[in-house]
């Protein structure tokens, strides 16, 4: 028999994995923070709604977290209503969400006490890819909780990596994630100095593409930036905390990051000017307002 699973978190990335979840079969009881939202989930996704996480958990053999943080993630888990007080012994945990390896390590050790076995499994390819079932997982712990998490991440995902001990999906994922947002950085200032050199910037755009610094970036985003298009398809608050730990894993390593240091003061910046929840490709706005000049 498939195992009965637990989702918690029903955002951008989370509604469309858990929907991919409800079509490959499983029986998925979900909570989100929102009731409303998850009533309306469930109700299209035929899908039962818990009144909190301990709820999942009594209902679940395993428990997905796809949240913001590793607070929230702690406080679903281990929380005053969390997981642990409805789960069984051999419950097995996967959390989705991008919290970094530190905040991972820390909630494994705690979950281990409660006998519930725990993997880290971030995802990189954004909301099409969690629509369709093609996401890249990046995993973290054990082969053997690997084994039992494999159909239901493969239902979820096409490529699957295990990256090593518990934490180490986490540390794959931000670093991934740096580089992700930098190479947006740059595709930025590209435009902005094709712009201001007066060349035509859909076709330098195209260039850029077709040449050898094309990327899935600057073929997904070129577009986008240019038209200032800022859809959200990934939080540009949700890349900045990516951003934030890629730089603690480089300093846990006394390593230098200097390219995602100054990817993460733009992030910021842009933040501050109320572009936080719009798509990460607002950095451009960022960088506009410091060479005051206009893509």
């Amino acid at each position: 028999m498939a195992e009965r699973v637990g989702f918690i978190g029903l955002g951008i990335m989370g509604s469309r994995m858990a929907a991919n979840l409800c079509r490959g079969g499983y029986e998925v009881t979900v909570w989100n923070r929102t009731t409303a939202t998850a009533k309306a989930w469930a109700q299209e996704h035929g899908a039962t709604v818990a009144r909190d996480p301990a709820e999942v958990a009594a209902a679940s053999d395993v428990l997905i977290t796809v949240v913001v943080d590793g607070s929230q993630v702690h406080d679903v888990l281990l929380g005053a209503n969390g997981a642990v007080h409805g789960a069984r012994p051999g419950m097995l945990c996967i959390d989705m969400s991008t919290i970094g390896p530190d905040a991972t390590r820390k909630i494994g050790a705690e979950l281990s006490g409660h006998e519930i076995a725990f993997l880290d499994a971030p995802v990189t390819g954004s909301s099409p890819k969690a629509q369709d079932g093609t996401l890249t997982i990046m995993v973290g712990g054990s082969d053997k909780d690997l084994k039992r998490a494999r159909p239901l991440l493969e239902v979820m995902g096409t490529r699957l990596f295990h990256c090593g001990p518990l934490g180490y999906g986490q540390a794959m994922k931000v670093l991934s994630n740096a580089v992700a947002a930098t190479n947006a950085v740059v595709l930025a200032q590209a435009l902005l100095v094709g712009r201001a050199a007066d060349l035509n910037i859909d076709a330098l755009a195209e260039v850029i593409c077709a040449g050898s610094g094309g990327s899935v970036i600057a073929t997904l985003k070129a577009k986008p930036m240019i038209d200032h298009d800022y859809t959200t398809f990934f939080k540009l608050h949700h890349m900045l905390k990516d951003v934030d730990l890629a730089l603690d894993v480089a300093a846990e390593a006394q390593i230098e990051f200097p390219a995602a240091g100054n990817t993460r003061s733009l992030l910021d910046a842009a933040a501050g000017l109320g572009f936080g929840d719009a798509d990460f490709i607002a950095v451009i706005e960022a960088l506009e307002k410091q060479l005051a000049r206009r893509l």
